[in-house]
């Protein structure tokens, strides 16, 4: 369905009367700088504001809601598990957990799984992880992992000192010590890199696709040769999958793009489908934490577990990912007639339904200009730096809401 052939829902009025953005800033930190726009209501990839207007959705929690809005499988996995068990200690077993970690597993390179709340978390586990067996194995007292510049890994201090932009350090000195940055796709800087720090790399951590970094895909020769490399040298290799993960690249992982396996990845975003849930996830040759290395008094308890396995499921016995990679396909294709029309749009890129428009750099237009205007028009997207507009819809997205992005976005670039 599109944006006009949904049926409004009814929104109760306790929705629309109790927002008030003077009162929400007054209470609120101000570390978001927040739309003129308040959602109230979602159904598959159409949003509603307080005011009753539709908008589709085409940013999706930011690469988070696989099943859109209010999915079946979704409800009905929160109903099941709020009514039966919500939260226990790890201090006992879970099985709902060993099911979503056994779902992972089956469906990846992984061996083992640690459950904790966010992308930030599961990179943080991955970190300490490395940084142990760097102590352990690779008998290394002062540990590096080489970061890509560009990159984004999160906002605590550890992940946002391994994430590549300066913009995101700013004021939060002193960083962890303990990275090393080199340019994205540049195998010879990594080579560089390793010979400079001489004995001290026990980690290489990439994005397969950099998503807040401008949707900038990884190279094949480039990831090969960086898995070659750590083979050799018995470094470990990390691959952040939060954002590109979980059937958005229209595979369950961004690695089987590559045609690697890396030794270490992180998953959230779209794992739990909009239930905050991440996981660190590494083959048994690494696997070094013991009890009482790592922790998170939330993760992986029964009811986000229940919904991240019923998103898992969903994905796998409705054959989702062959939606993803016909609509990414599709949304490509109408992209790149856009970028024909338009000399200011100078790149398309992307892997399935996370995907990037990119402006020429001397434009006086810039992806928050895009963005607004868009929005105006009923369309939801998201920027990725100052010149890219990305376009991460919920993987169930279908041809005609697809055909009426590619349609809103023409008229805005036509007005612009």
């Amino acid at each position: 369905m599109t944006v006009d052939t949904v049926v409004a829902p009814t929104i109760h009025p306790e929705l629309l009367s109790a927002f008030s953005q003077d009162e929400f800033n007054s209470h609120v930190m101000t570390t978001y700088g927040r739309f003129n726009l308040a959602l109230v209501k979602g159904e598959g990839c159409t949003v509603w504001d307080s005011n009753g207007k539709a908008y589709l959705d085409f940013v999706a929690g930011i690469a988070t809601c696989t099943l859109g809005h209010a999915h079946p499988a979704v409800v009905e996995a929160v109903m099941a598990q709020i009514n039966t068990l919500t939260h226990v200690s790890n201090l006992y077993y879970v099985p709902v957990q060993g099911e979503l970690a056994k779902w992972l597993v089956d469906h990846s390179c992984a061996d083992r799984v640690f459950f904790c709340n966010s992308g930030a978390e599961a990179n943080e586990g991955a970190i300490k992880l490395a940084r142990k067996y760097a102590h352990t194995v690779l008998k290394i007292t002062e540990p590096v992992i080489l970061t890509a510049q560009a990159s984004f890994h999160g906002r605590t201090l550890a992940t946002v000192t391994a994430t590549g932009q300066p913009k995101y350090h700013k004021n939060f000195a002193p960083l962890i010590p303990g990275f090393h940055y080199v340019p994205y796709n540049d195998f010879g800087a990594i080579e560089s890199a390793i010979t400079e720090l001489d004995g001290r790399v026990a980690a290489i951590m990439l994005e397969p696709l950099q998503g807040e970094g401008g949707v900038n895909p990884g190279q094949v020769e480039y990831f090969q040769q960086v898995r070659k490399l750590c083979d050799q040298r018995g470094i470990l290799l990390i691959l952040d999958e939060v954002q590109v993960g979980m059937g958005r690249s229209g595979k369950y992982w961004g690695y089987e793009q590559l045609g690697i396996e890396p030794d270490i990845f992180t998953s959230a975003k779209g794992l739990g489908g909009g239930i905050p849930i991440g996981a660190t996830l590494c083959k048994q040759s690494c696997n070094v934490f013991e009890p009482g290395d790592h922790a998170s008094t939330y993760g992986g308890n029964p009811f986000v577990c229940a919904v991240a396995l019923a998103v898992c499921q969903t994905l796998e016995r409705e054959n989702i990912l062959a939606n993803v990679q016909a609509r990414g396909e599709q949304l490509r294709a109408g992209l790149q007639q856009l970028a024909t029309k338009y000399p200011m749009i100078s790149d398309v890129r992307g892997w399935g339904l996370i995907n990037g428009l990119e402006l020429q750099a001397d434009s006086k237009t810039n992806a928050i200009d895009l963005v607004k205007a868009a929005m105006e028009l009923g369309l939801l997207l998201v920027p990725a730096g100052v010149k890219v507009v990305r376009f991460v819809p919920p993987l169930i997205v279908s041809a005609a809401e697809i055909d009426r992005a590619v349609s809103i976005l023409d008229r805005v670039l036509a007005a612009i």
